[in-house]
């Protein structure tokens, strides 16, 4: 169970005003976690898009469509979860974070996870498979649960893949009913 919502709301006033890199320099807003402080699954992903520049809020573009519509059919909702990504601000054109880049915003994630202190990590992405776990291929590793430091971590794909291939979403949407089903077996209330 998460420790308090003062926590995650020092958190965010860090993350708003941060300047530790150049990402700081471009942004229209510094994105923050956000969610259920106490929630049982932590969905981590890779940087904001654009939307999310503009909005301040984690996955509100084509990509949190896509997410919000497979937790739909598992019948999981954003009011339950909560969800972060590796860096808080938008890398230029999209780009994938640098290394230094993650570096920096490590330490407000590994306190997010420490509030939080989800059941279930869910890895969206190479970028966050990466980071977290030191992974490689996510397609080779979807689908898995990961035990790593008394956490539990799964690996799906990110929904942004499925903007540029439609075929990953019967992928995405399988492996949210085998997180539910693995909350289900373990006992975790979702």
């Amino acid at each position: 169970m998460g420790i308090s919502n003062d926590s995650i709301d020092q958190i965010k006033l860090e993350v708003i005003n941060c300047k530790l890199c150049n990402l700081c320099i471009n942004r229209t807003n510094a994105v923050p976690g956000d969610g259920n402080p106490k929630a049982n699954i932590m969905f981590i992903g890779e940087a904001p898009g654009r939307n999310e520049d503009e909005k301040g809020k984690p996955f509100v573009g084509m990509a949190g469509k896509i997410l919000d519509e497979a937790l739909a059919k598992v019948g999981l909702v954003r009011s339950r979860i909560y969800i972060t990504n590796i860096v808080k601000c938008r890398p230029p054109s999209n780009r994938v974070p640098t290394e230094d880049e993650r570096r920096v915003c490590k330490s407000y994630l590994e306190r997010e996870i420490s509030i939080v202190s989800p059941k279930i990590i869910c890895i969206l992405g190479r970028t966050a498979y990466q980071s977290l776990l030191g992974g490689g291929s996510v397609l080779g590793n979807r689908g898995k649960f990961i035990q790593k430091d008394n956490r539990l971590y799964f690996i799906t794909v990110h929904p942004a893949a499925i903007i540029y291939n439609n075929k990953l979403r019967n992928v995405l949407e399988n492996d949210m009913q085998t997180l539910v089903m693995e909350c289900r077996r373990l006992e975790i209330p979702i």
